[in-house]
């Protein structure tokens, strides 16, 4: 079976799809969002960033051919947002985080 065959992949890549739509249609709204749509917006992306480092990982250890184009096509798309070459995605997941984190105590401070 395929790496892309598998229900479980094929489960997280629907639900990471959904998650994608639900962030990215409000992410302009952000500002003016209240208080507690903050809050659940930054929930949505945690549950995204937790997801792609889970998909990410399994393409890491797939030795599928087409689980590893999609992973060089991912890191391909990093570099062309800026990131350097030789970026660690694992890093890069674990900064998303942090920045969440700093959202989050940002949106409790201001209430």
């Amino acid at each position: 079976m395929s790496f892309f065959e598998s229900e479980v992949v094929r489960a997280e890549m629907t639900e990471i799809s959904e998650l994608q739509e639900d962030v990215y249609k409000n992410v302009f709204k952000f500002p003016s969002m209240s208080r507690e749509e903050q809050r659940f917006h930054v929930a949505l992306l945690e549950k995204l960033i937790d997801k792609q480092r889970v998909l990410y990982a399994r393409l890491s250890l797939s030795d599928d051919p087409e689980a590893k184009m999609m992973k060089n096509r991912i890191v391909e798309s990093a570099q062309m947002m800026g990131l350097p070459k030789d970026a660690d995605m694992n890093m890069i997941f674990s900064n998303m985080t942090k920045m969440l984190n700093v959202m989050k105590a940002e949106i409790d401070k201001d209430s």
